[in-house]
C-alpha cells in the first residue's frame, strides 16, 4: 500500500466528519452563506444597484434581485471585461470560465479567489467520500486520467480565461501531479481526435486506476484503445477501479461502457458547472448526489412548471419537496446573483439533501403543448433498453416533426446504436408506451390523434461525432442536447447521414 492511499484514509474521515456538521443542519448552513454573500456584495456595483445595504432577509433579497440568465447579467460581465473592479464581487475575478451558450454566444463566467475552493475542494471531497465509505484508496497510488479541455489559458482584460476543466487542471494537488495523465503537452492539443490518439499513446502501457470524463468521450477513448489492442479495457488497464463522470445522465451509456471495460467497477458521479460545483455522489449505496450547502453558494429553487410564469416562487432548501422538478438558481461568491444555471433537478432525499439532475429548463419538446423533458426521454429509452437487453446506445436526441410530408406530426428519435435492437419496431413502441405513461400531455396527444407514435431514425456509426466536429464541439466537456423544440440538431445529424 502506497503513501497516498495510507494518508487518504484519515483525511477522508476528517472531511466526512466536517461535512456532517452541515449535512444535517442544512437551513442553518444556507442562512449563514446568505448573510456572508449579501455582506460581501454590498460594496460592489451590483450590490449598490440592488440596494444590498437595505437587504436583511431572504424575502427582501428576492424583492431586490430578480432571476437572471447570462444574457440578462451580461451588462455587468461586460463591465468586468472592460477592466472595471468591484462589479459583481470584490476586486476582479481570478479566472473567466469560457463556455458556449445557445443564445448568448461565448459566455464568460467569473471565478474568484473566494469561489475557487468550491470547485477544487468539492472535486477532492467527492473522491474522499468514496475512500471513506469503501476503504479503497489504492487507486491514488496508480495513474489517474482526467479527459478535459486544454489547461492553456488566454487572457481577457488581464484575467486568465479558459474552459473550466482546463482551469481546474491548474489546481490539481501537488501530491497527485506525479501520477496525473495526460502530459501538459498532450493536454493542450486543441484538435480532439489528435489529442485522443496522443492520450492513448501516453496511457496504454500505464497502470491506470482512475479515469474521469464525460461518458461519451470516455467511450470514444475506450473504443480507440480496443481498436488498437483488440482487448477489453480491464485487460489493458487491470488496475482500473474507479470511473468518475458528470455532465450527462450515465444510464444510456452504462451498458456499452461496462461492456467495453469487461467488468463492473465503482463509479462516482459529480455535478460541476462553470457557475459552481453543485453536488457529488457521496455514497455507493444511496440514490442521488449530495447538494453542497456549505460551499459558497446560496441556493434557490423554482418549481419547473412555474419557471416561465410571471411571478414564480423562489424556494429555499427547507421548502423543497421530494419528487418535484426544480430549476436551480444560485447566488455565490463569484458574484452570480439570482442566476439561473439552466438545469432542473429533483430531490430524492431530504436527510441529507440529495438530488438527481433531470434536464435543462430550456431543453424540452412542447411543439404541441406536451412539454416532454429530458428525464422523461431518458427514462423511456432506458425502459426500452431493459426490454431489449441486446441493445447498446452510443448517443441520441429527440426533435419534433411538426409538418411531415404526409400523416400526423410526430416526435423523431435519432439514435446511434452500437448494437441495434433485434426488433426496432418493438423497441420504438416500448419507448413510446413508456413516454405515454410518464407524460400525461403526450398521452392525450397520442390518444386524441393529434400526434402519431414516435418515429425511430437509426443513424450510422460516428454520426454524432461528425456532427459535433462540424460544430467545433468535439471532445472536452461538450454535450449533445437530449431534446430540442426545433429541428436544428436533427437536421444537422441527418445531413451527416446523407454524406456517409
Amino acid at each position: 500500500m502506497g503513501v497516498r492511499s495510507v494518508l487518504s484514509r484519515p483525511l477522508a474521515k476528517w472531511v466526512v466528519q466536517r461535512q456532517q456538521e452541515w449535512m444535517y443542519r442544512p437551513a442553518e448552513a444556507q442562512q449563514r452563506w446568505f448573510r456572508r454573500l449579501v455582506q460581501g456584495g454590498r460594496q460592489t456595483l451590483f450590490g449598490q444597484d440592488h440596494k444590498f445595504r437595505d437587504v436583511q432577509t431572504v424575502e427582501e433579497f428576492r424583492q431586490a434581485v430578480p432571476v437572471r440568465d447570462y444574457e440578462e447579467l451580461k451588462p455587468y460581465i461586460e463591465k468586468v471585461l472592460a477592466g472595471q473592479s468591484d462589479v459583481l464581487w470584490k476586486g476582479k475575478p481570478t479566472y473567466f470560465a469560457k463556455t458556449s451558450g445557445t443564445t448568448s454566444g461565448t459566455k464568460y463566467i467569473p471565478i474568484t479567489s473566494d469561489s475557487i475552493p468550491n470547485h477544487i475542494d468539492s472535486a477532492r471531497d467527492a473522491l474522499l467520500n468514496y475512500v471513506n465509505e469503501t476503504g479503497n484508496g489504492a487507486f491514488l497510488d496508480k495513474k489517474l486520467i482526467f479527459l478535459s479541455g486544454s489547461p492553456e489559458l488566454d487572457e481577457k482584460a488581464g484575467i486568465k480565461t479558459g474552459r473550466l476543466s482546463g482551469i481546474a487542471n491548474h489546481h490539481v494537488p501537488a501530491y497527485l501531479r506525479t501520477n496525473q495523465l495526460p502530459s501538459w503537452e498532450t493536454n493542450i492539443i486543441e484538435d480532439w481526435e489528435t489529442k485522443l490518439d496522443r492520450i492513448i499513446d501516453e496511457t496504454i502501457d500505464q497502470p491506470m486506476s482512475l479515469i474521469s470524463g464525460i461518458p461519451p468521450w470516455v467511450q470514444m477513448y475506450f473504443d480507440r484503445i480496443q481498436e488498437r489492442t483488440g482487448k477489453k479495457i480491464k485487460d489493458v488497464f487491470p488496475d482500473f477501479s474507479v470511473f468518475v463522470y458528470g455532465g450527462v445522465n450515465f444510464e444510456p451509456y452504462r451498458a456499452k461502457l461496462f461492456d467495453s471495460i469487461g467488468k463492473r467497477i465503482d463509479s462516482i458521479e459529480t455535478y460541476p458547472a462553470s457557475e459552481g460545483f453543485i453536488a457529488f455522489q457521496d455514497s455507493q449505496t444511496e440514490e442521488g448526489l449530495l447538494l453542497l450547502l456549505d460551499s459558497g453558494i446560496f441556493f434557490e429553487f423554482i418549481p419547473a412548471d412555474e419557471y416561465f410564469s410571471e411571478n414564480p416562487r423562489r424556494l429555499t432548501i427547507d421548502e423543497v419537496e421530494l419528487g418535484k422538478n426544480y430549476a436551480v438558481i444560485i447566488n455565490n461568491n463569484a458574484g452570480l446573483w439570482g442566476y439561473s444555471i439552466g438545469d432542473t433537478v429533483k430531490f430524492v432525499s431530504r436527510d441529507p439533501y440529495r438530488l438527481v439532475v433531470t434536464g435543462r429548463i430550456k431543453h424540452f419538446i412542447s411543439a404541441f403543448g406536451e412539454h416532454v423533458i429530458g428525464e422523461e426521454v431518458e427514462k423511456a429509452l432506458q425502459y426500452a433498453m431493459e426490454r431489449h437487453p441486446e441493445t447498446e446506445v452510443v448517443e441520441f436526441t429527440v426533435a419534433p416533426m411538426v409538418s411531415p410530408a404526409e400523416g400526423l406530426p410526430y416526435h423523431e428519435w435519432l439514435i446511434e446504436f452500437a448494437t441495434p435492437p433485434n426488433d426496432p419496431a418493438a423497441f420504438a413502441q416500448d419507448v413510446d408506451n413508456r413516454l405515454i405513461e410518464l407524460n400525461v400531455y403526450y398521452d392525450d396527444l397520442i390518444t386524441g390523434s393529434i400526434l402519431r407514435p414516435l418515429k425511430l431514425t437509426t443513424l450510422p456509426r460516428g454520426a454524432f461525432q461528425r456532427y459535433m466536429k462540424s460544430q467545433g464541439k468535439l471532445g472536452g466537456q461538450n454535450k449533445v442536447p437530449r431534446l430540442a423544440n426545433d429541428r436544428n440538431i436533427a437536421e444537422g445529424l441527418l445531413e451527416t447521414k446523407q454524406t456517409v
